[in-house]
């Protein structure tokens, strides 16, 4: 018991000491409590993500209208049916909604259900119809009401519910209640890529972040020690100066998590104030998860000592003055290539691809673990590399001597730095492949210029012509074409009899040398062939003339039949399904959103069809500008650090420079010095780090079944940020130089 009560009188002695050291210990004692404030803000905001996600997914669950049974029309049914549209790249969650009775349910957030010819909205919607005349077109109703809170995802959600009197029970569904439970495939958190983009960018956050607190609580050592001089002289030993040390260090980290609390608070209302799509969470919901909160109060303080006592190991103490041991003692390599080929074993399954048809097999988990050991195993093998590289580099200029001399005795400090940046780096570059393969997947065909490309396919029944003269009246539609499909069976596999001239079946296959009367089948048998249709009869349409390989946009949509008019000449059809393939005008910016406009007119229902998938192309391409300025962001912190070591760095070292200026050497050089001990770190850090970084990703991109390519210009953009960040905050340091060479600094006490 008297051991334990030393230990917290000692712990206690440093914390003291950390705010009795003058201006001197101010400044240390708040530099690491903003660099540890900083990562315990991302930690914490990381750990509302469960439950901010939990209470959103409960909302939007208490609204699912996907009843998986079949109810029968009474007083308390009604009919919904889906009117989900999109505005730009926002996705706009809609619903018609027709009653059947006096009393049908009424779905969360909603108090009256409207009318026909009415709407009720989300806020954010009519905040966004406000600001957006040609939005506020798209449908002919009044807004005579609100979505409550209760009844959408996040404040930012895009929500609407719109009163009918057209549905029927082929186009919308019958409901007595809402709120069905998810099952079956709906039950997915989403799709295998989108999981493993997920796990991979929480690591590639929170890695440099643990790096970068690691770095924040070892601000000020060398002065820390010079304190710790003078109590040995006064009688502490060895054991007593680490823990009153680590007091010190505790105290910084204590702080450090008031300031990541109110940082985190702040990023929680700039959250609710601006954040949009599926990041937008009430302020109710960004409530950290207990035991993670409780696991970081714990643990940051815990890896505060931890870092603080093995930085001490290579530190002697003593009563007179502090001796840093220098690399008489090589660092070993072994055992820093341990985590790095775990790393790799995880990672290695990846590239075959993943398992499309198991979303939640649990491979991102695997794939999160082996990013997170690289990218761990970097930051183990950057000082061994730094030693062994600096120890074979020649002679040069009397800078280089000095910068090289200097390294060779100590690169431990400027490693530590350049840890931070190099784990950053890596895991920019791997996330940006990851978010490239993901949009060359997805966005296959985005590119396309080819006509008819844009397709509106109805749920309503309304007529042809007036599709096609609404069409041609909508500005920006150049042509349209009506196709029209028939789906057959025949031996249980299912096959799309699309009926169409040349021009508008060119966007299923490249039907070069196409004329009116041929037949082209994609993966269908040759010969005529009889197919089972739904209505159970059958039809026997003509052969293929030949096959053809299917286009970007349809690869993996199954067999088709590709049939032009004349082929039919005289045959009866069947009833087929139509699709209008529109000639959009693609230079003009609003063209998309007034066919939009138009078809949502015409049938609230209808899915209009935005080749490629471009919007989630865009929404890709978002991910990637957001990723690359969150980068430099972080840089830009790690560089404040390095700031503040560079300078410690130089007032620990001024009377060796005041001697080096005495004797004739010029500060030019001296500055020289200080510039190459920043650069050659870097070098080997970027180095490391685009090696590291693009081999993840390429990994990463060949598990989405992605075309394996270098992004040279994000991987040279980050390189370059990070080495101007590493450069600029060692020239701002500069100046110092000046004032610690001054003949008054030879004086000694």
């Amino acid at each position: 018991m008297t051991t334990i009560r030393r230990w917290f009188f000692e712990l206690g002695l440093g914390a003291r000491m950390s705010v009795a050291g003058g201006r001197a210990g101010w400044t240390r004692l708040a530099l690491i409590a903003a660099g540890v404030g900083i990562g315990v803000a991302v930690l914490l905001s990381v750990a509302t993500l469960p439950a901010a996600i939990a209470a959103s997914t409960a909302r939007e669950e208490a609204r699912t209208d996907n009843a998986q049974e079949d109810t029968p029309k009474g007083d308390n049914t009604l009919l919904i049916g889906n009117a989900t549209t999109m505005f730009g790249t926002e996705s706009v969650h809609g619903r018609m909604l027709q009653p059947e009775g006096a009393n049908p349910p009424v779905p969360p957030g909603v108090t009256t259900l409207p009318a026909p010819g009415q709407m009720i909205v989300s806020p954010a919607l009519a905040a966004l119809m406000r600001d957006n005349p040609l939005l506020a077109q798209r449908w002919d109703a009044e807004i005579v009401g609100t979505i409550g809170e209760q009844g959408l995802r996040g404040p930012a959600e895009l929500a609407f519910y719109l009163g009918a009197d057209t549905l029927t029970e082929e186009t919308g569904e019958r409901l007595d209640r809402f709120g069905f439970a998810v099952t079956g495939e709906d039950e997915g958190p989403g799709t295998p890529a989108m999981l493993l983009l997920s796990a991979v960018g929480i690591v590639v956050l929170l890695m440099p972040v643990m790096v970068f607190m690691a770095s924040a609580v070892r601000f000020g050592g060398e002065a820390r020690d010079r304190r710790l001089a003078a109590l040995r002289l006064v009688g502490s030993d060895a054991a007593m100066t680490r823990r009153i040390a680590a007091g010190e260090t505790l105290a910084g980290a204590l702080l450090g998590l008031g300031v990541g609390a109110v940082l985190a608070v702040g990023a929680a209302l700039a959250a609710n104030r601006w954040a949009s799509g599926a990041l937008s969470f009430y302020l109710y919901d960004m409530r950290p998860v207990p035991a993670l909160a409780a696991l970081i109060v714990v643990a940051v303080p815990a890896i505060a000592v931890l870092v603080t006592l093995s930085a001490m190991r290579r530190v002697v103490v003593q009563p007179l003055g502090v001796v840093r041991l220098s690399t008489t003692v090589r660092r070993r390599l072994w055992w820093r290539l341990v985590l790095p080929v775990i790393g790799v074993v995880l990672l290695w399954p990846l590239r075959n691809g993943l398992d499309q048809q198991n979303p939640s097999s649990g491979v991102e988990f695997q794939a999160a673990a082996g990013v997170a050991l690289l990218l761990i195993g970097l930051a183990l093998l950057l000082p061994w590399l730094v030693e062994a590289t600096v120890d074979r580099l020649g002679g040069g200029s009397l800078a280089w001597e000095l910068a090289i001399r200097r390294l060779q005795f100590d690169s431990g400090t400027a490693v530590r730095a350049v840890s931070g940046i190099a784990v950053s780096v890596a895991g920019v570059i791997a996330l940006q492949g990851l978010v490239s393969g993901i949009e060359s997947v997805v966005a296959t065909g985005g590119t396309e210029t080819g006509r008819f490309q844009h397709q509106i396919l109805p749920a309503a029944d309304v007529p042809d012509g007036t599709w096609t003269a609404a069409l041609s009246k909508t500005p920006g539609v150049l042509d349209t074409r009506t196709i029209r499909t028939v789906h057959g069976e025949r031996d249980g596999d299912s096959v799309a009899i699309r009926i169409a001239d040349c021009a508008a079946l060119s966007r299923y296959a490249d039907l070069t040398g196409c004329a009116d009367g041929e037949v082209y089948g994609i993966a269908v048998p040759d010969g005529r062939t009889e197919y089972q249709l739904r209505d159970e009869t059958t039809w026997t349409p003509p052969a293929p003339t030949r096959q053809v390989a299917p286009s970007a946009e349809v690869e993996g949509f199954g067999s088709m039949l590709l049939v032009t008019p004349a082929a039919l000449a005289g045959a009866k059809v069947p009833p087929a399904d139509p699709t209008f393939a529109v000639d959009l005008d693609t230079s003009r910016p609003e063209a998309l959103e007034q066919l939009r406009n138009t078809a949502a007119l015409l049938d609230p229902q209808a899915l209009v069809i935005d080749p490629g998938n471009a919007s989630v192309a865009d929404v890709m391409r978002t991910s990637r500008q957001g990723l690359l300025a969150g980068t430099i962001v972080l840089l830009v912190l790690i560089g404040a650090s390095m700031l503040v070591n560079v300078a410690e760095q130089l007032r620990e070292r001024r009377r060796v420079l005041a001697v080096l200026v005495a004797f004739g050497t010029r500060r030019r050089t001296l500055t020289g010095s200080v510039l190459l001990q920043a650069t050659v770190p870097v070098l080997i850090g970027m180095v490391m780090a685009v090696s590291m970084g693009s081999s993840l990703a390429a990994v990463l991109m060949a598990a989405v079944d992605a075309p394996v390519t270098i992004d040279w210009f994000g991987i040279g953009t980050t390189s370059a940020v990070a080495a101007l960040v590493v450069l600029g905050t060692t020239a701002a340091a500069l100046p110092s130089l000046m004032r610690l060479t001054r003949p008054g600094n030879l004086r000694n006490e």
